[in-house]
């Protein structure tokens, strides 16, 4: 069934560049409306500049908005975009998306064309995109919309969906309306549904929900995520210390933002940028650089290390052998413990403390540790028929898993809680530093041992 739509899909892209290229206008803008605007998204983002040159001329800027609200493109590609726009009609299209969507593109603009933009919207769009701008990145004031709507308390029900029915346009959701006083203080929140079911007459203050859930504009984004996903809402209120309404946060910024914490997770564990999969190879290899410089010194150390233990492996060269597994073994799970500790970190467990994740991580460890090192112990001592030596690489392997364990859990909390992104203690860094004290308890284990295995 798939592959049947994906042929559709396919012809009916096919189609539409051909009438594009055809230069027939009225035909290719009747077809072109005809797609869902998460389907004129993907056809834009497939076209060239000159054929995106052509789409402008055909479709209005409101038309061109509709779609780029849906375009989960890298928003300094959106810029790209906006510069081969005429810059009224690129106002004008900013000014027809939903307003935390625009000022997202404006972001990434420099000021001086941010001025010249905002000079050519409406006066009051201006202003609101102007107020939206300063605020701090990854803050819910960041990605809060304006557009909402919202009641005073002594409103009946029937002016109440007076007042919806002339701004839920423009708003970009209308599930839960909120509830203002005289001072435009956010005193509680209504859905749809009970507009619609209860009597005309009745008062709003009598049917809404006093009990409202809100976060503040300063507020972590990560933080507002965790709280819409807790309380499974489909927006969230924003206000300021007073508790005046500013904004609301949809559902589906909160999606984007988890997709950007995901892929920054992923990013720090791997040591390198996920989301940019298209990056110029120069590029790509000047970021991952510095990484690999940094570890390269901190490999070194470990190579010291073996260096330094040189006379042992040459009294006993079997022990060479299981370096990389030990060291290995011990990486993996470092970096097990280190994808637990982020996501415990984006997602804080309320039942448990630090100290306590820590502990639990420790026990972890002691757990794997053990297992693994009985296994490896009665492995090495059957297939090199020395259980002495066997002993040495399963105990020492299970030191080195507790330690990675305990490292790969302690770090990034120690490093969020100094202020610093716990992303940056990455899969490489952990893997790195776990070699180095897996060698040193390796051979310290097997220096105290060496006279019971060797002949």
């Amino acid at each position: 069934m798939a592959d049947i739509e994906n042929k559709v899909w396919l012809t009916q892209l096919r189609h539409l560049k051909r009438l594009l290229a055809a230069n027939d206008p009225t035909a290719f803008h009747a077809a072109f409306l005809e797609l869902h605007t998460w389907e004129q998204a993907q056809f834009f983002l497939g076209l060239n500049r000159s054929e995106r040159m052509a789409l402008y001329k055909v479709l209005s800027a409101s038309e061109v908005g509709d779609f780029f609200d849906d375009i989960d493109d890298d928003e300094a590609q959106l810029t790209v975009f906006l510069a081969e726009m005429r810059p009224e009609f690129a106002a004008q299209m900013l000014t027809e998306m939903y307003i935390d969507n625009a000022v997202d593109i404006l972001e990434h603009l420099d000021k001086a064309t941010v001025n010249r933009l905002l000079a050519q919207m409406p006066h009051q769009t201006a202003v609101d995109m102007r107020s939206l701008l300063h605020y701090d990145d990854e803050t819910a004031g960041s990605i809060m919309t304006t557009e909402f709507v919202a009641i005073v308390a002594e409103q009946t029900v029937a002016s109440a969906m007076q007042t919806l029915r002339e701004k839920a346009e423009d708003a970009e959701m209308i599930y839960y309306i909120y509830v203002l006083d005289e001072v435009q203080h956010l005193v509680g929140i209504i859905s749809l549904r009970d507009l619609i079911v209860n009597d005309q007459t009745k008062k709003v203050r009598t049917i809404m929900n006093e009990r409202v859930i809100s976060v503040q504009v300063t507020d972590d984004q990560e933080s507002v995520a965790q709280t819409i996903r807790d309380y499974n809402f489909f927006a969230i209120p924003v206000t300021d210390d007073e508790n005046h309404l500013l904004g609301i946060i949809t559902v589906d910024d909160i999606i984007d933002v988890i997709d950007d914490e995901a892929a920054s997770d992923y990013s720090g564990l791997a040591g390198v940028d996920v989301e940019n999969t298209s990056e110029n190879p120069l590029k790509a290899a000047v970021k991952r650089l510095p990484w690999l410089i940094t570890l390269l010194f901190l490999g070194m150390s470990t190579a010291s290390l073996i260096n330094h233990y040189e006379n042992l492996v040459s009294e006993a060269s079997v022990l060479a052998v299981f370096i990389s597994l030990i060291t290995g073994t011990a990486g993996n799970a470092g970096t097990q413990s280190l994808a637990v500790a982020v996501r415990r970190l984006a997602f804080p467990d309320q039942e448990r403390s630090f100290v306590q994740s820590l502990l639990a991580e420790l026990i972890t460890g002691l757990i794997t540790g053990v297992v693994t090192g009985v296994t490896i112990t009665l492995v090495v001592g059957v297939w090199k028929h020395n259980f002495t030596l066997g002993f040495v690489i399963g105990l020492a392997m299970c030191c080195a898993i507790v330690v990675a364990n305990l490292a790969g859990s302690f770090i990034p909390g120690l490093m969020a809680r100094l202020g610093f992104d716990p992303a940056v203690a990455s899969g490489p860094f952990i893997s790195t530093l776990s070699d180095l004290t897996s060698v040193l308890i390796y051979f310290s284990i097997a220096q105290y041992f060496i006279a019971s295995f060797v002949q």
